[in-house]
């Protein structure tokens, strides 16, 4: 992650339309692109950073990772995916779980799941918010399910159904459920806005306290990329351009909440994962303490400033894995 672009091309990120994917279908690649953050509400504070992220197909990880030499699968390496970062947290496979919590919605399986989610580099990984695209046979986006997780070790996943519009976008709102951010409270709703990956990446959250209309937005995050190949002259390339971007992502949020704190912002303290009674709907019991630890996508530049580090995996062993 390159240092912060100026607030200007914040406001026009803010402001402009998601674009939609490209023609192709979505295939395991990288995206190299932004994460923009904006928020609006009691002041206005703003921030552009640059990443790179993974799309994998859940079911062909093995054969994307095995022909990398760059590409560590569940051990180290420069860069490296590791399962155990995502689901159930536990490094089993992810499709039972991800159809699991689809099927608690009452949705149906799917043909293909496609994973977003930031590499670990040199071991370590944040990573904030990962994404399952789920298309059915015809290669339509039927669910997605958003991988939420905090700076206290919890996580939660957001399913949502998702048919298209006619602009390619699947649009869908939801309560927030789940603590992450002490500078936003609980009582707030998301709007989504996501293309099916193609050649370029988009994902809009819109916040706001629920019934208020998209005028009264507190926040508004978006991740924006173009695809490259999934190859190791392409992830070379994009670790010399970013060859610290999750530790990058770390100090960004401790940086940026001390400047929210400067600037008066109220603090709501951390009462647990689920402070709001009923709000845990989801069958699974939560992954212990000591993993990964995250913040939602809408909230990277408002978390605590006192929030632990994730842990950090060695050759010999594997550590751990928009509001």
């Amino acid at each position: 992650m390159a240092p912060a672009d100026t607030i200007a091309d914040s406001v026009a990120d803010t402001n402009a339309v998601a674009p939609g994917p490209g023609p192709d279908a979505p295939e395991p690649c990288l995206y190299v692109g932004h994460v923009m953050h904006r928020r609006l509400r009691p002041f206005v504070h703003g921030f552009r950073y640059r990443v790179f992220a993974l799309l994998l197909d859940i079911d062909r990880i093995e054969e994307s990772c095995a022909r990398l030499r760059l590409l560590a699968l569940d051990r180290f390496g420069l860069l490296g995916f590791h399962r155990r970062d995502h689901g159930a947290r536990d490094g089993s496979a992810l499709r039972p779980w991800v159809e699991a919590r689809l099927a608690e919605q009452g949705l149906a399986r799917p043909a293909q799941i496609w994973l977003l989610s930031f590499p670990r580099i040199l071991g370590y990984v944040f990573n904030p918010l990962s994404v399952y695209w789920c298309t059915d046979a015809a290669g339509r986006l039927q669910a997605v399910v958003y991988e939420v997780k905090n700076t206290f070790g919890d996580q939660h996943p957001y399913v949502m159904a998702a048919a298209t519009g006619e602009d390619g976008a699947a649009r869908h709102e939801q309560d927030k459920r789940f603590f992450v951010s002490p500078f936003l409270d609980m009582g707030q709703r998301y709007r989504f806005t996501v293309h099916l990956p193609g050649r370029r990446l988009s994902i809009r959250i819109r916040q706001g306290h629920a019934g208020e209309g998209p005028s009264d937005d507190w926040l508004i995050a978006t991740q924006h990329g173009m695809r490259r190949p999934l190859s190791d002259a392409a992830l070379l390339r994009a670790w010399a351009a970013h060859p610290l971007m999750t530790l990058k992502v770390m100090v960004a949020i401790h940086w940026q909440a001390l400047r929210l704190w400067l600037k008066g912002a109220r603090f709501h303290p951390y009462r647990g994962a689920y402070p709001l009674p009923g709000s845990r709907s989801w069958g699974a019991a939560p992954a212990a303490r000591g993993a990964q630890k995250g913040a939602a996508v809408g909230d990277l530049p408002e978390t605590a400033a006192n929030c632990p580090l994730p842990q950090r995996s060695t050759p010999a062993t594997v550590a751990q894995p928009a509001e």
